[in-house]
């Protein structure tokens, strides 16, 4: 079983360090929640490519882990950059599917008030919703053993999603009535890659026009829009070459 991931301040791994003490809420989920002991392995990351790989060295109180490092490692920016623009899913089905393309290895999300939401991102609702899909990426980057974990961005109007499809080397917009199938779309060999998931209404035919981005399809069969994400993802992770 791999070594468990904990996140820390990105000045705990400035230079080489020998020795990392993990505190505050990491630090008492390992030494509470995870029960880690001195010999175990364990993971720093500082969330932006780089990690520390190590042993536990010791252990104080509820919160406090001295880890010894042992190796250090820097994971560059992918060549093909892979972001999901993702229309306000009902409940609690966002966060599912943040966690399954943070899994997959979306390195960007974009959270979308599509015209036929049902869900509206408002005043403290909004900032609340937004602070649960930045600690869901958080959570499942650790789980998924990430060292670049995934921005989620602040809440897209269309217009905003249109400006940042226009800026990408390849665009596009998930639609069951697509002509084009995403599996042998010509994609970039370095980039932006941007896709938008739909809410569970559809994308309107006003939205498409404003998107101006081609229309993909992924198969014979209509998924959820939590799901259409992660399934999407999955295709161009695999066409380029991320999961080679």
């Amino acid at each position: 079983m791999t070594a468990p991931v904990f996140l820390v301040e990105p000045a705990a791994l400035d230079g080489s360090p020998s020795t990392v003490t993990l505190t505050g809420p990491e630090g008492r989920h390992a030494v509470s929640v995870r029960r880690l002991t001195p010999g175990e392995a364990i993971v720093l990351t500082d969330g932006g490519g780089r990690g520390a790989y190590g042993v536990v060295a010791a252990v104080s109180g509820k919160d406090v882990l001295d880890v010894e490092v042992r190796e250090t490692r820097v994971e560059p920016e992918p060549a093909v950059r892979i972001t999901v623009v993702q229309a306000l899913p009902k409940g609690d089905r966002g966060e599912l599917a943040v966690e399954t393309m943070t899994e997959a290895g979306v390195d960007a999300v974009v959270p979308w008030a599509a015209a036929r939401c049902v869900t509206q991102w408002r005043g403290d609702r909004g900032a609340k919703a937004l602070a649960k899909w930045r600690s869901t990426a958080r959570e499942a980057a650790k789980q998924a053993r990430r060292l670049r974990f995934p921005s989620v961005a602040d809440l897209m109007t269309t217009r905003q999603v249109a400006g940042l499809l226009a800026g990408a080397e390849f665009a596009g917009v998930l639609h069951e009535e697509g002509s084009a199938a995403l599996a042998s779309a010509a994609l970039p060999e370095s980039g932006s890659v941007v896709l938008v998931v739909g809410p569970e209404g559809g994308v309107s035919a006003e939205e498409i026009a404003t998107l101006a981005a081609t229309a993909y399809r992924l198969g014979p069969t209509v998924l959820r829009t939590s799901t259409a994400g992660v399934a999407a993802a999955s295709v161009l992770l695999a066409r380029t070459g991320r999961w080679s």
